[in-house]
């Protein structure tokens, strides 16, 4: 492993369970018992390691993704790999992307399942994507009532998907 992707691995660990906040050079540096300016050889600063950041989370949505045939597959398998790494989610799904600094074929590794499964259609991917985006925002947040049956109501989307790309075009 190079030591940038050492570097970045550290970072996804402080970023999971210490928060956003806690992704400093400084911090960082602690982590990895080096100072803080010995990570500028490898890192340019902390937009670049927001950017690698997001490179990882979108290939391991990719790879968490890789197998699921069906929308309903997709969309739990998408809800399970964010309600895993629920602040490398939002690091990736909240913020904006560098897409020129990101690794090739990133994000596109990351939308190929659900692209798959829609058909190719990219408005409806990109539909389907902003009601999983939703209903994921709204679970982390603690947004839904207690007595919301989450489980429901993502099958009641899928279902919704599945209806309409039957009726559509």
């Amino acid at each position: 492993m190079s030591r940038r992707a050492e570097i970045v691995r550290a970072a996804e660990r402080l970023l999971e369970e210490h928060g956003a906040e806690a992704l400093t050079m400084r911090r960082l540096g602690e982590e990895l018992g080096m100072r803080a300016p010995s990570l500028y050889k490898h890192i340019a600063g902390k937009g670049d390691l927001v950017t690698a950041l997001q490179g990882r989370a979108l290939l391991l949505q990719a790879e968490a993704m890789a197998g699921a045939l069906t929308l309903a597959d997709l969309a739990g398998a998408y809800r399970a790999w964010a309600c895993a790494h629920p602040r490398l989610y939002e690091l990736v799904a909240r913020h904006p992307l560098d897409r020129a600094a990101l690794p090739p074929g990133a994000e596109s590794a990351a939308a190929g399942p659900l692209l798959r499964a829609v058909g190719g259609d990219v408005d409806r991917a990109r539909a389907v994507w902003a009601v999983a985006h939703g209903l994921v925002d709204l679970e982390l947040a603690g947004r839904l009532p207690a007595d919301a049956d989450l489980d429901a109501a993502w099958a009641a989307a899928v279902a919704a998907f599945t209806a309409a790309a039957g009726t559509a075009r």
